[in-house]
């Protein structure tokens, strides 16, 4: 079946389809008050909720929509630990305390996931099996031998592979080697996210959805969030965790981020005889392009690839043709194959490439722009902002905050978006 992609309400898609059935989550109806209110039901919400109410804290939820809806439900389903720099990058950048400290973070962030998958039993299809990074040139296979090394001396378990490995494990040719971190893997992300939402609502968590923030203001007691429906939130702590998806609730905030589209396609199952080629070890991959590719197989046996695509929400099924010329050039034994599902979701890409946390006020609290390794990292800001709020205030975040800083011209954001293309489409080709 060809489904399309619209904004409202949730795209049919293979996240849907075949994900968990969702969490009951009513719109917000009348005035509370709690210790911490979370604007946004994605990965980072729900893990903090999750994480306060396993210590006790009051927590009430708002999303404009439902759990899971935007990015936290759109994604290829890549569990990745890391950052987009390399460890030794992180040193040169932060210094040696910062940087090692932001390595050993994401580095536990594929953990932090299955740990909780396991503590909560949850239903989401998950996969350990490590995630192949292909190299396309010699000097991206350099480039893999010292990002592979650099982890490695930190007791990371990868290993390199050389082009044989890599074709026979991901069933195609043309790469010069890769790595495999064994840390990675796989989940289907929107039954992970109801999953999360299940857990935090058995702790006594509040989750309320069709539930806008449209304002917060400074009160006595804290803030005061308005959540659309004449009701509002009180509360000592806000976090507003909204992502690709962010809006003018703050002021600046949505000029931080580029809201670059992903665009995804589903195959039907594959045959055996196809299964046992692509992927048969149901490792997660990547390619090492600066536009790239990723793709995995799902639980029916599905291959699921998708990459960037145009800035503006599609509208037809043409607009994934460059995701299924990808996947017919990787893969040439399906060229013309059918595609089930076809769907889109916005990824915050930030300028520095790097997760924001921003604190602009006592009791507010902003993370945000995971650059494509959300469900890791955002599970695991949750995690680590849930500690910084419930413990000693003085204890600062382990993770850098920053001011908020408008991307100048943010308006020009599309223009933005096209000339990156293009920039990294010819950086891909010299390389």
């Amino acid at each position: 079946m060809n489904q399309n992609y619209s904004e409202r309400p949730f795209p049919p898609s293979l996240w849907h389809a075949t994900a968990t059935p969702a969490p009951l989550t009513p719109p917000i109806q009348e005035s509370a008050h709690t210790s911490v209110v979370i604007i946004g039901a994605g990965y980072t919400g729900l893990s903090m909720a999750l994480h306060l109410a396993e210590k006790g804290v009051d927590v009430i939820v708002l999303d404009a929509e439902q759990p899971g809806w935007g990015a936290s439900g759109r994604n290829g389903g890549q569990v990745i630990p890391g950052l987009k720099y390399d460890p030794d990058e992180l040193v040169s950048r932060f210094g040696a305390k910062w940087g090692e400290a932001l390595i050993r973070l994401s580095g536990a962030a594929a953990d932090t996931v299955f740990d909780l998958i396991d503590k909560y039993q949850i239903s989401c299809d998950a996969v350990r099996k490590g995630w192949i990074q292909t190299a396309h040139s010699q000097n991206m296979m350099r480039v893999m031998e010292r990002r592979a090394s650099q982890w490695a001396r930190r007791g990371a378990p990868v290993q390199l592979l050389d082009q044989s490995a890599v074709a026979q494990r991901i069933g195609t040719g043309g790469f010069m080697g890769g790595w495999i971190d064994s840390r990675a893997g796989s989940v289907q992300p929107l039954s992970y996210a109801r999953g999360l939402a299940r857990a935090a609502q058995g702790l006594g968590v509040q989750i309320y959805g069709q539930s806008r923030a449209t304002r917060i203001s400074k009160v006595s007691e804290g803030w005061q969030v308005a959540a659309g429906h004449g009701a509002t939130v009180t509360a000592s702590q806000v976090l507003i965790a909204t992502n690709g998806y962010t809006d003018g609730l703050w002021p600046s905030l949505r000029q931080t981020v580029l809201a670059a589209n992903s665009f995804l396609v589903a195959t039907p199952p594959l045959s055996d005889e196809q299964g046992a080629a692509i992927l048969p070890g149901r490792e997660v991959s990547s390619d090492s392009r600066r536009l790239l590719v990723y793709f995995r197989r799902d639980a029916q046996g599905r291959l699921v690839l998708g990459g960037r695509g145009p800035f503006s929400n599609p509208q037809g099924t043409s607009e994934w043709a460059h995701i299924e010329r990808a996947l017919e050039l990787l893969f040439p034994q399906l060229k013309g194959i059918a595609y089930e599902y076809r769907w889109a979701g916005r990824v915050a890409v930030t300028a520095d490439f790097m997760p924001h946390v921003h604190q602009p006020a006592p009791g507010l609290h902003i993370a945000l722009g995971y650059n494509g390794r959300g469900i890791a990292m955002a599970t695991t800001m949750g995690k680590v902002m849930a500690e910084h709020i419930a413990g000693d205030p003085t204890v600062p975040l382990p993770y850098p905050v920053t001011a908020i800083k408008p991307i100048p011209f943010h308006h020009l954001q599309r223009f933005y978006m096209a000339a990156g293309v293009a920039w990294y489409r010819l950086l891909d080709a010299l390389s």
